[in-house]
């Protein structure tokens, strides 16, 4: 399995303060990220898997979503998160938007 119980808790550990907190948006988002990236390994070398193709597209987009949520409740959480991921800053505020 490429997740074991050890990097699972490494990556709660890192990313949410301590391994137990399960359930805190950072460590979620180092999760999927983690997730989508074996994903990502695997779809490179298997082109025509689209069950995973479409698994990591509703990874991707939970990842987005509770990213949306960071960056609705505490922007410096968001920026720090996004930052020691290397992630894309993708969200943006609604005022700048273009109207078209």
């Amino acid at each position: 399995m490429y997740l074991s119980k050890e990097k699972k808790a490494d990556i709660f550990k890192t990313h949410g303060e301590v391994e137990t907190n399960t359930g805190s948006a950072e460590g979620q988002v180092a999760l999927f990220t983690y997730r989508i990236a074996h994903l990502t390994e695997h779809l490179k070398k298997n082109r025509k898997d689209f069950s995973t193709q479409l698994s990591l597209q509703k990874l991707v987009g939970k990842r987005r979503g509770i990213l949306a949520y960071l960056f609705k409740k505490d922007i410096s959480r968001y920026r720090a998160i996004i930052k020691a991921l290397g992630l894309r800053d993708i969200i943006k505020p609604l005022g700048s938007r273009d109207s078209k």
